[in-house]
């Protein structure tokens, strides 16, 4: 199982990096000199949200920046631990689960548009994301990620 002991954990950001790099055939970040001013900058600092869900049978998130937090109005301490189906409005979580089980099968998702739902029970559009499986460099799938480039309110 998964577990991020903290944001900016350089082992968890190499296997989202060197998984989305692998799969998507594209950085994750660029231009940064190591992991760990890298890990800083997209915990931080990235423009998009990103978060990471665990493999379990219900996953649950174990990985979300701050753009993420703002974006579905829950803390670090908040979303590390919640289900990730939670993230969908009840109706939604079927087409989700699909979405998802594609992901598990084909390594990687693009252009994906879904409806979500905050902690404050704002709902609102994610658009032009990525979901990737989180695989380590021996192709054992760990999770799955997500890259948030665009929203707008439901």
């Amino acid at each position: 199982m998964i577990s991020v002991a903290s944001p900016l954990d350089t082992a968890f950001f190499s296997l989202l990096s060197g998984s989305h790099q692998r799969l998507c055939g594209r950085p994750l970040t660029s231009g940064l000199p190591d992991d760990a001013e890298a890990a800083d900058w997209l915990y931080r600092d990235a423009p998009y949200a990103v978060l990471a869900q665990d493999a379990a049978e219900d996953p649950a998130f174990v990985y979300a920046n701050t753009t993420a937090q703002r974006l579905f109005a829950y803390t670090w301490q908040q979303f590390v631990g919640l289900p990730s189906r939670l993230s969908a409005p009840v109706a939604d979580r079927e087409s989700r689960d699909r979405l998802m089980a594609g992901v598990r099968s084909k390594g990687y998702a693009e252009g994906y548009r879904g409806l979500r739902e905050s902690g404050t029970g704002k709902r609102f559009w994610i658009e032009d994301v990525t979901i990737w499986n989180l695989a380590d460099a021996d192709g054992e799938v760990h999770g799955q990620a997500a890259l948030i480039r665009s929203w707008s309110d439901g």
